[in-house]
């Protein structure tokens, strides 16, 4: 049975169906299958799209839909996880979000759910993110990358904001920063003291390794 309900979750994820997936979530919650081996098993499915994605065989309309259907399975089974105290090994935990007055989510969700089945721990603060928020979630989760996105070149300037108040503060060198988005080039990305740009989702994924060392 544990097995028939995670063959079900990842075929839910490969038909982009959000709402069979979330409910598939709850009955393997519900039938006490190890959360950790549910996540495994989404993740599979996500990299395995992320992969043929990267080689042309997919397109951004494919991994947008998965990344949807991350997303409403995901939550349900991680609050399992959080409940059980069980912890997953992960490569380290991102903070990422699109910056202040900028609402555009897609490339940023896209990124996070391929951070994910990277083997990354990710805290995805949404949209339009003030740098007071960053700051907050930077001190709550300590995390190991900050990845920041901006779509509008009129909002690209938060990133900079952001970046020089963590040189204020003192925590620049605690954190590497990685910064993508339609606004951002790897000259821009330079300039204001990125650790790394991506103009890809599965570059970013692939950055984010670099940045730790795997």
């Amino acid at each position: 049975m544990s097995n028939e309900i995670l063959e079900d979750l990842k075929k839910a994820i490969r038909e982009y169906d959000s709402e069979g997936a979330a409910k598939l979530a709850r009955k393997a919650v519900e039938a006490k299958l190890d959360p950790i081996a549910a996540t495994d098993a989404m993740i599979e499915v996500i990299r395995q799209i992320g992969d043929a994605f990267g080689k042309g065989e997919l397109w951004l309309p494919d991994l947008v839909g998965a990344a949807d259907v991350m997303g409403a399975a995901m939550p349900i089974i991680q609050e399992e996880i959080m409940k059980g105290g069980v912890k997953r090994e992960t490569l380290g935990t991102v903070v990422a979000g699109t910056v202040y007055g900028d609402i555009h989510s897609i490339g940023k969700t896209i990124v996070c759910t391929l951070l994910r089945a990277n083997d990354f721990t990710v805290q995805d603060l949404g949209v339009n993110v003030t740098p007071e928020s960053f700051l907050e979630a930077i001190d709550k989760y300590k995390p190991d990358i900050l990845a920041m996105s901006a779509l509008l070149t009129t909002t690209a300037p938060e990133q900079k904001k952001i970046i020089k108040t963590l040189e204020k503060k003192g925590l620049r060198d605690k954190t590497k920063i990685m910064v993508g988005g339609g606004a951002i080039t790897q000259e821009f990305a330079d300039s204001i003291g990125a650790d790394g740009y991506s103009p890809t989702a599965p570059g970013a994924a692939k950055l984010a390794r670099k940045l730790v060392g795997k």
